[in-house]
């Protein structure tokens, strides 16, 4: 029998709205595949330089998509996605504008082609990805300072195990007092 998948979205909210979104995504068993941590520094390599072309691809692809602070670790990315604001004159209502699920649906299958086409035909996702509803200016400034200084706390997370240990929504809920 198949495991019943726990809901990670809100139930009843658009996604489609305009707003602001924390999202964070992990490689399926937390597998070190992007780069290395170096003095507090993620030093990307080939498989990570994708993750970056393909999450500012998604901005490129989407005129309604504006891409903020974001941060490509070793095995899991961090990103902030603002739907709905106006780019360069584009008038997006033109455009339909995809549900946040199917905009990272894009991201993971397009990043996923180009590694399995560098080589690593092993490479998957995790088979969602945790996402936070940003309110307001003050959360916004903290989840900003949050993946600035995420490689910063890599060690600290890799030694304790911590991080590790913890869902995605616990350990930003603990994080962020959210």
């Amino acid at each position: 029998m198949k495991p019943v998948r726990k809901r990670t979205r809100l139930s009843g909210f658009d996604y489609t709205s305009p707003g602001s979104y924390f999202i964070t995504l992990v490689v399926k068993d937390r597998e070190c595949v992007f780069g290395d941590i170096a003095l507090s520094r993620m030093q990307l390599n080939l498989h990570g330089q994708i993750i970056q072309d393909q999450w500012e691809w998604l901005h490129r692809q989407y005129s309604y998509v504006y891409m903020d602070e974001y941060v490509v670790m070793p095995n899991h990315f961090h990103g902030i996605i603002n739907l709905g604001e106006e780019r360069n004159g584009h008038d997006h209502s033109l455009q339909k504008m995809k549900p946040l699920s199917q905009l990272i649906g894009a991201f993971k299958t397009t990043s996923s082609k180009r590694i399995h086409e560098s080589g690593l035909n092993s490479f998957q996702w995790q088979s969602s990805f945790y996402d936070h509803i940003i309110h307001n200016e003050k959360e916004m400034e903290r989840i900003r300072e949050y993946i600035q200084t995420n490689p910063l706390r890599w060690e600290l997370d890799i030694e304790s195990g911590e991080a590790v240990k913890l869902t995605p929504k616990a350990y930003y809920d603990e994080v962020f007092g959210l």
